[in-house]
């Protein structure tokens, strides 16, 4: 006999997965009290599992219908009521499976507070919190993990860019950046993109006005990285940004406009600066990758005559994001910045995984300041994370780990 899980507790589930306890424990209530089958107000629309293509941006995601059944009475008989009392039992056990115990409530709304974490979080000392910024391009929250060895000195800060479909928390926990900013000492933020911008919460790194210095996108994300490091004890010369899928197409776009703020760049599964300039170019950059360098719209990008050594990955069975994308995005930086460079690869593969090429872009220094990582065999998916978030996939090397690595030797140079 198959057990089909009801459709509420799949929802419970899922938002558990996503370190949102307090939907979760609301939900489940609920159906054990007799509600059942409502959605709880609010609720995020279902994410992808590991590995599902991302829709495009001008996809409107649909929450799935479940076979409800209306107008049914509840038990009135004696054996009917003994079997609901029963099932209450059952579904008591999967939510102390589920939950493990209740979570912490925020206590002000907009406040930066202690929240239930997510998985990849339980082995971290730290505070995750939640806070939001604003100026005049609008407003966004993020939540900042800060380790438990904050405070003994100014550390680096890593601001992390969710892909479409993601949350904050998903990223958070699919990535386990914030076990790694413990082990390591910095701060890291994840900003998350709001439904009323982008529908599939994706990063605007096709508008004209979200690729522009002082504009749009990349002002807030630069905003929320100068109010923390007005807030908290930042190294200014270690503030880096990365992202996935839309959210490393986003980052680009920050090392291109903002390398006064960011020192070193992570890109993973995302596209060059300039790609695109509308929904309809976005699509075409992601199936057929062109170097944006001679594209007119490249000429938007208000940097500062100055690129950042960043790190790219990319698998190179990704339908979703053409893996040239990332071999463009160390075209467009060996381009404008480093012509002159030498570059070495170096293959290797994870024990009981994926193997893969590391190609290393050095200066006339001998100066590592470009990596392109391309990772045989995967998708779109964050390379070595966790399969508590979406999107990832453990059989490849540790994108995260390799991204701090090489964000910590580059702090920023004088301009």
């Amino acid at each position: 006999m198959v057990f089909k899980m009801p459709p509420e507790m799949v929802e419970a589930t899922r938002l558990t997965r996503e370190g949102k306890l307090t939907e979760a424990t609301s939900l489940i209530q609920r159906l054990l009290g007799g509600a059942g089958g409502q959605q709880p107000p609010g609720a995020a629309e279902p994410q992808p599992k590991a590995g599902a293509p991302v829709r495009k941006a001008d996809v409107v995601d649909v929450v799935p219908e479940t076979d409800r059944q209306a107008g049914h009475a509840g038990p009135s008989s004696a054996a009917a009521q003994t079997k609901t009392k029963a099932e209450r039992v059952r579904k008591r056990g999967l939510l102390s499976k589920l939950l493990g115990k209740k979570p912490e409530q925020s206590t002000s709304a907009g406040a930066a507070v202690p929240v239930a974490e997510p998985a990849a979080r339980r082995d971290a000392r730290g505070s995750f919190l939640t806070a939001s910024y604003s100026n005049e391009a609008g407003t966004r929250a993020y939540r900042l993990y800060v380790p438990g060895s904050y405070g003994r000195r100014p550390m680096p800060l890593v601001i992390m860019l969710h892909g479409c479909t993601q949350s904050a928390e998903d990223f958070a926990a699919g990535t386990a950046m914030n076990v790694l900013a413990e082990h390591e000492g910095f701060l890291v933020a994840y900003p998350e993109q709001s439904k009323s911008a982008n529908p599939n919460g994706c990063w605007n790194w096709f508008n004209p006005r979200d690729q522009k210095r002082d504009s749009g996108e990349p002002s807030i994300i630069a905003g929320i990285a100068r109010e923390i490091m007005a807030t908290y004890a930042v190294d200014p010369a270690r503030v880096y940004v990365a992202g996935l899928s839309a959210g490393g197409a986003a980052a680009a776009i920050l090392g291109s406009t903002y390398p006064d703020v960011f020192a070193a760049v992570g890109v993973h599964s995302g596209l060059p600066a300039g790609s695109a300039k509308d929904v309809g170019s976005a699509l075409s950059a992601m199936r057929s990758p062109k170097d944006p360098s001679g594209l007119p719209h490249a000429a938007i990008l208000h940097g500062r005559g100055r690129l950042v050594p960043t790190i790219v990955f990319h698998g190179d069975k990704d339908t979703t994001v053409h893996p040239g994308n990332g071999e463009y995005v160390i075209t467009q930086s060996r381009t404008r910045e480093w012509s002159g460079l030498r570059a070495v690869s170096h293959p290797g593969r994870v024990p009981g995984g994926h193997s893969y090429t590391r190609t290393d872009h050095h200066d006339s220094a001998g100066r590592v300041v470009l990596e392109m990582w391309v990772v045989h065999g995967s998708g779109h998916a964050w390379s070595g994370g966790r399969p508590q978030g979406s999107y990832t996939d453990p059989h490849g090397p540790d994108a995260s780990r390799e991204m701090v690595r090489f964000f910590l030797k580059h702090p920023a140079l004088p301009h």
